[in-house]
């Protein structure tokens, strides 16, 4: 860990869970798909990864998040939600996890 060779593998894994938010992203325009980034930041405790989403609505509401949680329409109909970001990242966090326990074991 003192070596921080764990911590260079973190953009490959950013770039995989963009990679699998935006193939499982709803898609009807492909806007809300391909507007996934990462960022990541590091301080003294460690790094985190954040997987966020440019597009909006015209109220500025991320547009995944009404597609992950439903919303309202104008009329008083309600769309119901879709859970694509909890699968769509679980192989990348597993990964993520073999390669801790990989480094650990290593150390």
């Amino acid at each position: 860990m003192k070596a921080n060779t764990l911590f260079n593998a973190l953009e490959v894994f950013a770039q995989q869970g963009v990679d699998a938010l935006e193939t499982a992203t709803p898609k009807r325009s492909g806007v809300a798909a391909g507007s996934w980034f990462y960022e990541i930041t590091t301080n003294g405790n460690g790094c985190t990864i954040s997987w966020l989403n440019s597009d909006k609505d015209d109220q500025g509401t991320p547009i995944v998040i009404m597609l992950q949680y439903g919303h309202g329409t104008g009329t008083g109909g309600y769309v119901q939600g879709r859970d694509f970001i909890n699968p769509a990242t679980k192989d990348v966090f597993d990964t993520i996890e073999d390669a801790v326990w990989k480094a650990v074991q290593s150390a």
